[in-house]
């Protein structure tokens, strides 16, 4: 036993006393020391007194139940802000862009055949075959009634507005009370409570139909055929062409 321990002495005592452990350790010692200067000599960033939330929310940004920042409107709940038709009501003959062959066409239906248009639209809105025919002829059927009693289309509007009403809803599109409330600042109550205002622009909606009806049923078709492309590229699903393989051969090896 007093030999054993004797050994394990000695062998300590040789590695504290080895050079090569010394010079080891004074390497290590500078490494950490210049370190450590360099670290004082390097400019500290200043902090911010501010908290990242505080900062963000000066910024214009909301926070999530998670902590993370996100842009106003983007929270579910939040309303967002409403888009403006690309035209007005009375532009019959549209805007002078790319679109304005196709706002002469629509301003030609709207004006000789409503029936053509108003189909037309429900297809553009729905982009599915077999609405046109179905929509085209029923609003043909109230367009003679109205204009056999009545002397003037006063039937086909009450079918044709929820057409105006999908329209403004799909896109988030500004009304009437909206508007009014943006120009001149009235219709604050009911712009400020949501089921006053959607029956508010229905009754709108309404009203539009029926008193520049051919205005409206122009200003929709403007307004889908910007949005939207045709239903016939819609409708029909790609077709793939599968090639089979060429004929492969095994050949030997020599």
């Amino acid at each position: 036993m007093d030999t054993a321990t004797n050994s394990t002495a000695d062998a300590s005592n040789h590695e504290e006393s080895s050079p090569l452990l010394t010079e080891d350790f004074s390497e290590d010692e500078k490494k950490a020391s210049s370190v450590e200067k360099d670290a004082e000599a390097s400019p500290k960033a200043p902090l911010s007194s501010k908290a990242p939330q505080a900062e963000y929310e000066d910024c214009g940004y909301g926070w999530t139940a998670n902590g993370l920042p996100v842009g106003h409107g983007s929270v579910v709940g939040e309303p967002m802000e409403r888009s403006l038709w690309n035209s007005s009501l009375f532009a019959c003959i549209g805007r002078n862009d790319e679109f304005c062959s196709s706002d002469l066409e629509v301003c030609l239906l709207g004006s000789i055949s409503p029936c053509l248009l108003y189909g037309s639209n429900v297809e553009w809105l729905g982009s599915a075959r077999g609405t046109f025919a179905s929509h085209c002829l029923q609003y043909a059927g109230l367009y003679l009634i109205g204009n056999s009693f009545f002397g003037w289309n006063c039937i086909a509007p009450w079918f044709s507005y929820p057409s105006r009403t999908a329209i403004r809803r799909k896109f988030n599109l500004e009304g009437s009370c909206e508007a009014l409330h943006r120009s001149c600042g009235c219709c604050g109550g009911i712009v400020e409570d949501e089921v006053a205002l959607e029956q508010c622009e229905t009754t709108c909606d309404l009203a539009t139909h029926v008193l520049c009806h051919p205005c409206a049923l122009c200003q929709e078709g403007r307004e889908l055929r910007r949005r939207l492309p045709h239903p016939v590229f819609t409708s029909r699903p790609g077709i793939l062409y599968m090639v089979p393989p060429r004929e492969q051969t095994m050949g030997r090896g020599a």
